[in-house]
């Protein structure tokens, strides 16, 4: 599939603006695809990728809310797109503490807004729900890694919103979508980096504003366990579902987890440590010794279904994965930032290329 299979294709993506949506579209565009996008107003506060990247140049944008049911059903029917990844949310844990209201309605409501509007437009074949890792009931025991049938849940209210989406996720599947030729599914993935990303209270971004304004980086919970994973080796697994929901029908809906292998499983302060290395080891921290917001210290994704049915496998190893991710900062900071976003993607995709048989080339 790949370049064929996406090829003029219409896909639209909603928080095409946001860190994961501004790499997908650049990705799409790359593959020849037809793409729109449905966000809110970028944010005032710089840098974003979505500016830096270009992301805006070859597609068609609508900036408005989730919750504005009317402007979003107007823009799908316009549009009539094909497939649909929804990526718009409230996409962070403490901030979901401050603003629990925001943050249910956006990822809750929003996601049966998007999922009504998508069902009344004949041209959509594919949608898929993008939610979190952190949707699973985490009580600490999570040794072999959560599976899709595992029990969801959430403690903070963002993990809870996002758990409830997947419910919405599967009602609209087995009431409506199943009855009018459409596919829906659902895919979870955390812990996610890669150049680019600025949001307020992840551990990369964090590190960044640390080197670039040489003030002391203070950590909450350094001894958090985590399966990190590049950007891309994530977004390959949503195109994938997306291709093969496409091509063989109703055997793909459900839940997918991506995520990296063990070998990826690094603590906090292991992560800040190998990026400090490529950093030239400019960064300094500390672990704070208040009290903070509750946060599961091990979290871990089982990927056996995609991995046996997707063919997924993540392409880069966690050392590669800090390498890219800190390879594109330090060209921001050195102001030889232009292109480097797209290059990553056409380096990615020859990694692709070099591990498919011959027969499957790109």
């Amino acid at each position: 599939m790949g370049f064929n299979f996406w090829e003029s294709k219409k896909i639209l993506i909603t928080g095409h603006t946001g860190f994961k949506g501004s790499w997908l579209s650049l990705w799409l565009q790359y593959l020849g695809a037809e793409v729109y996008g449905y966000s809110s107003p970028l944010p005032v506060s710089a840098p974003n990728l979505y500016e830096i990247a270009q992301v805006s140049k070859n597609m068609d944008s609508m900036y408005g809310d989730i919750l504005d049911f009317c402007k979003l059903q107007s823009f799908i029917m316009r549009i009539q797109p094909d497939i649909i990844f929804h990526l718009a949310a409230q996409p962070l844990v403490r901030e979901s503490y401050a603003e629990p209201i925001i943050t249910f309605s956006t990822n809750v409501m929003g996601t049966v807004h998007l999922l009504e509007a998508a069902r009344h437009v004949d041209s959509i074949r594919v949608v898929i729900n993008v939610t979190t890792d952190k949707c699973y009931e985490n009580n600490g025991q999570s040794a072999q890694g959560f599976k899709e049938n595992n029990p969801l849940g959430g403690h903070d209210p963002y993990s809870a919103s996002k758990a409830c989406s997947e419910l919405v996720t599967s009602a609209y599947e087995q009431s409506f979508y199943s009855n009018c030729g459409k596919l829906l599914s659902s895919a979870r993935a955390g812990n996610v980096v890669g150049g680019g990303d600025w949001a307020i209270d992840r551990i990369i971004p964090d590190i960044i504003r640390s080197v670039i304004s040489g003030k002391l980086l203070k950590i909450r919970y350094p001894n958090a366990i985590r399966p990190w994973q590049h950007v891309l080796d994530c977004l390959n697994g949503y195109l994938l579902l997306a291709e093969n929901m496409w091509e063989s029908g109703e055997k793909f809906i459900g839940a997918w987890n991506f995520g990296p292998g063990d070998s990826s499983i690094l603590s906090v302060e292991q992560l800040i440590k190998e990026c400090n290395l490529h950093l030239g080891n400019k960064l300094e921290w500390l672990c704070e010794s208040e009290t903070h917001v509750h946060e599961a210290s091990r979290l871990v994704l089982n990927t056996e279904k995609a991995t046996t049915l997707l063919d997924w496998k993540p392409g880069l190893n966690i050392h590669q994965t800090i390498e890219w991710t800190m390879d594109w900062y330090l060209d921001y900071m050195n102001n030889s930032i232009d292109q480097k976003t797209i290059q990553q993607i056409k380096n990615y995709e020859k990694i692709k290329a070099a591990k498919l048989p011959k027969s499957k080339e790109i």
